[in-house]
């Protein structure tokens, strides 16, 4: 894997049949989607791919799944996050024997750590881990932030090579990639579409987009056309990603409707299943009704942009 690793990099949803069934037929489809859309990796086992909701086996037939029909066309990133050390460190284990090429892991999200303890945990888990680590600042699941000082403490680990934050404070981001600059093979990538085009006005390297599950293109384009210098036309892309995140994800009143509104326009398009990892459920039909209707709008102004 070429570090630092820039771009799009998908966090991908989990095709799934039911509770613990893999929607193998969707999955392939869905991978190959993805990747013609020109992205720089796929990221499994994340929030978005409902990685804390599936079990072990189900993460493990996911991992081994992916990494063989990607067949190292781009980086396979792995979520390890998990409440129990050994299980992290076993799904990393699965992941390097698969092929995988890095993993990513959150602070456990049950009872929230102090810094200390985040830093002592990183500083254990790290020697158990075969494959090189991003750090993940998710502190709206996991109740913890990764503070800077502690990111700046894990930059001394040649092994944790990246910061995926997902906190949507820009100021956060513009202090981590003031840090970055002491590392080159260091990647820092935004989560939250919303503000891809910010944060790379700030530094950052590219995004974990979820809308790039769907629509792969649009997401790549705007970090082709800041590199290229086009502002405007990375602007004009900007404005596209929001009106998917306004007309996909804000249907219905909860915070699961992201997946819901990812998971059922790839259903709507044909690509694969859209169950939902329990306790979750996908979107009734007039919900469905409404991602049908805004879908064909969305299609349309893409198409219009000419990616």
């Amino acid at each position: 894997m070429k570090l630092p690793l820039t771009g799009i990099v998908p966090p991908m949803i989990t095709p799934l049949l039911d509770r613990d069934t893999l929607d193998r037929a969707g999955l392939e489809k869905l991978i190959e989607h993805i990747l013609a859309g020109g992205v720089s990796g796929l990221f499994i086992l994340g929030t978005t791919g409902e990685g804390p909701s599936l079990s072990y086996r189900l993460r493990r037939e996911l991992v081994q799944s992916v990494c063989a029909q990607v067949r190292q066309r781009v980086p396979v990133l792995v979520g390890i996050t998990d409440t129990a050390f050994v299980e992290s460190a076993g799904v990393a284990r699965v992941a390097a024997d698969a092929g995988a090429d890095a993993v990513v892991l959150a602070p456990p999200y049950y009872l929230p750590e102090a810094q200390p303890e985040l830093q002592e945990y990183l500083d254990h888990l790290v020697p158990e881990l075969p494959l090189p680590l991003y750090i993940y600042n998710m502190p709206a699941l996991t109740k913890v932030h990764f503070e800077l000082d502690t990111i700046k403490r894990a930059m001394d680990e040649p092994r944790i090579i990246g910061l995926k934050d997902s906190s949507g404070d820009m100021n956060y981001f513009k202090q981590a990639a003031e840090l970055v600059r002491q590392r080159p093979d260091w990647t820092l990538l935004i989560g939250p579409e919303e503000k891809l085009f910010d944060s790379l006005q700030l530094g950052g390297f590219g995004g974990v987009s979820g809308g790039a599950n769907l629509f792969p293109k649009l997401y790549v384009g705007v970090v082709a056309a800041f590199r290229a210098g086009n502002l405007e036309r990375a602007r004009q892309l900007q404005q596209q990603i929001q009106r998917v995140s306004d007309s996909f994800y804000r249907i219905g009143k909860y915070s699961s409707s992201i997946i819901k509104g990812i998971k059922c326009v790839s259903n709507c398009r044909g690509i694969c299943d859209d169950f939902m990892a329990e306790p979750f459920h996908r979107f009734r039909e007039g919900e469905r009704d409404l991602v049908r209707a805004r879908l064909a709008e969305i299609e349309s102004e893409i198409a219009a942009l000419k990616l």
